[in-house]
């Protein structure tokens, strides 16, 4: 999938720009959870969120809708890890080159958070590693302890 940003999308990567000084690689407007979701360069996400989460009570007063942001990072394993914040991500693996890649978490509680309300927070990961890695996201399975 290729990257496009519209006129809607830069004007909410500005808005976010001026209210917190923080830069936002990329906007995401998902209509089907009605949330903008930003990309947001690595190291400043900090500034993004704000004190105690200000930054982004301030956003999502300014455009109405709920806000979900994510940092960027430079290997799609890491990229995926901080998409399923605060859930805790053991790794990522790959069944085949061409599969969908499956995560794997530790705890039973981080399986409901990766999964999210609806499946929300797993078509976040599928929209954003399909638009910065072309790579599919499969499940979320929970690690099988060792005996």
């Amino acid at each position: 999938m290729e990257r496009t940003i519209g006129f809607k999308e830069r004007r909410y990567i500005e808005e976010l720009r001026i209210l917190t000084k923080a830069t936002a690689l990329d906007c995401v407007i998902d209509d089907r959870f009605d949330r903008v979701i930003y990309v947001i360069r690595q190291g400043d996400m900090g500034l993004a969120i704000g004190k105690k989460g200000d930054n982004i009570r301030r956003l999502q007063n300014v455009l109405g809708k709920r806000i979900e942001m994510v940092e960027f990072a430079d290997t799609p394993d890491a990229f995926i890890a901080n998409i399923f914040k605060p859930a805790e991500v053991l790794r990522v693996e790959r069944p085949s080159p061409d599969a969908p890649v499956n995560v794997l978490v530790r705890q039973r509680s981080d399986l409901g958070i990766a999964i999210g309300k609806a499946g929300c927070n797993i078509e976040k990961a599928r929209i954003l590693t399909r638009r910065f890695y072309n790579t599919e996201v499969g499940e979320v399975l929970l690690e099988k302890e060792e005996a």
